[in-house]
């Protein structure tokens, strides 16, 4: 490589972004609509090699032009192409595993814990949004233990639902 062509695209990794792209109006002779430093200056060091060395011969440019002509490129898909197969099969059967929203260490809505605490027993019931007992409805088992307890528990802790599994 030219030792001038070889200075000047060591130059261009030092330029900044609105330099690179002042030098690729010079180079190319038209603006570019890149911002991405590093290809400004690999496609501007690539420009300046092919005018210094030479561009590609005219028989790689000819069978450049044969292998685009030759190639089926689509501008756009086909109709249905991409249509999924349920669309067209309507008596196929998709599953898919079941993912609750809420914590994995409850159990599911409907279910009823319950524990002993001081001779009394205590019974909650889970709700989609937050657990009943005695009537009302709290956000959170933590809400629970204090209103039974009167100070602070980890309401998990509180009915025994660590680790996902209830305390035999």
């Amino acid at each position: 490589m030219n030792l001038n062509v070889m200075r000047e695209v060591n130059t261009l990794r030092g330029m900044t972004v609105k330099a690179l792209q002042e030098r690729y109006v010079e180079v190319f002779g038209e603006e570019s609509r890149s911002c991405n430093k590093d290809f400004l200056w690999k496609r501007i060091a690539w420009r300046l090699q092919a005018l210094a060395e030479g561009d590609l011969s005219e028989r790689a440019r000819r069978r450049a032009e044969e292998l685009a002509d030759d190639a089926d490129l689509r501008i756009r898909s086909q109709a249905g192409v991409f249509r999924s197969d349920v669309e067209s099969s309507p008596l196929q059967t998709t599953s898919y595993p079941f993912q609750p929203d809420c914590d994995r260490r409850l159990p599911m809505p409907g279910a009823i814990l319950s524990r002993q605490y001081k001779g009394k027993t205590i019974r909650i019931m889970v709700l989609d949004k937050g657990f009943e007992f005695e009537g009302e409805v709290y956000r959170s088992l933590t809400a629970i233990a204090r209103a039974v307890t009167g100070s602070n528990w980890n309401g998990f802790h509180f009915f025994g639902l660590q680790n996902g599994r209830a305390k035999a």
